[in-house]
């Protein structure tokens, strides 16, 4: 693991003995992002970046007083936890949130726990600006594993009870990211965005809901969500997977064998959030220029930020002094096979009956 300020947790003496099979770079000036996820073996990086890059948020003058601008202007892809709203800033509490929580662009703390030739482990934590809660996060890696480690804990340190929405904002992209590629998880209700003008190029029927994984664009076709189109099919949506019996999804390249995977409690995250741009971002911010897939497991429903989730009844309210724990896993795997599970520790299993650990 290695942050923004390119320090390596990993010791240079120490490296050339540590059989290295995933690494992970982190982004600790800017939110702790992961901004990596390479699969050592073949080389292969699962995570999508804009077309712009890493920007440093502490020296740039914001370019609009928008929510949705202040998070594009730095957003460089990868992955985010986001708090304590989901995306469109609206007032709550008194106060207007942004489509992230101030964590997002600023630094977190970090200490690193363990550096050995078996183990690097890190902890990051950070205070929110608007609202009483206390985060943090510990990544740790195996030698030989390439397997992800993250328990994560979110506690309010007011006073009253207060709503959030907690999401893994996880984009995948090319070149590991191409028509090739699968998706499978354990099932549940598929449930296109209702919004019928959510964008220009949303290719499928607003408010449609089905068993995963068949939908429908807006012309009544069916359109088989498991498989990803290529860039030449110019959609941008977005769809949300309810009631999934467990809490896993993969994504399997079948052309070059490698795949991205990861586990999460459903109990915390009810939703799995389902972000299209395959190739039709038009307009600010993407101008077409990006293919990628969101798959990230969020607490609430529907992209009306924290205050729709307030209203639908969705948003996590979370106690006075309440602390919420997850253990989640992310993983990279071999195979061409369709996967059939994912465990906790983040073993694989694939349609043949044989189970993988990441490797």
């Amino acid at each position: 693991m290695s942050c923004f300020r390119r320090l390596d947790v990993s010791r240079p003496q120490d490296r050339r003995y540590r059989k290295r099979a995933a690494e992970i770079v982190v982004l600790i000036d800017k939110g702790a992002d992961i901004y990596q996820f390479v699969h050592k073996p073949s080389d292969t990086d699962f995570l999508w970046r804009s077309p712009w890059g890493v920007r440093d948020p502490t020296v740039r003058m914001p370019t609009t007083g928008s929510g949705e601008g202040l998070w594009m202007d730095v957003y460089e892809g990868g992955w985010q936890t986001v708090l304590p709203g989901g995306r469109i800033p609206h007032p709550v509490h008194g106060r207007r949130h942004g489509p992230a929580r101030r964590g997002e662009y600023g630094p977190w703390d970090a200490v690193i726990l363990e550096d050995t030739t078996e183990v690097v482990s890190m902890r990051f934590w950070v205070r929110a600006a608007r609202t009483p809660f206390f985060f943090e996060k510990t990544l740790t890696l195996r030698s030989g594993s390439a397997v992800l480690e993250i328990e994560a804990r979110l506690t309010n340190e007011g006073e009253e009870p207060v709503h959030c929405v907690w999401g893994e904002h996880i984009a995948l992209g090319a070149p590991f990211l191409s028509e090739d590629c699968v998706i499978d998880l354990p099932g549940g209700t598929l449930i296109n965005e209702e919004l019928e003008d959510w964008h220009p190029n949303n290719k499928l029927k607003s408010g449609f809901n089905a068993p995963w994984p068949m939908s429908q664009l807006k012309d009544g076709t069916p359109r088989d969500l498991s498989r990803i189109p290529p860039k030449s099919f110019r959609s941008y949506d977005m769809s949300y997977i309810a009631d999934m019996p467990d809490g896993w999804y993969a994504v399997t390249n079948q052309k070059t064998g490698i795949g991205f995977g990861f586990r999460y409690p459903t109990e915390v995250f009810r939703y799995l959030w389902y972000w299209h741009s395959f190739g039709g971002g038009f307009g600010y911010p993407w101008y077409g220029r990006t293919y990628n897939v969101g798959l990230e497991p969020f607490t609430s429903y529907g992209n009306s930020g924290l205050a729709g989730a307030v209203e639908n009844g969705t948003a996590l309210l979370v106690q006075p002094g309440q602390t919420v724990e997850t253990s989640q896993r992310a993983v990279a795997y071999s195979g061409a096979s369709r996967v059939r599970s994912i465990s906790s520790d983040g073993d694989v299993t694939i349609e043949s009956n044989a189970a993988l650990q990441g490797s």
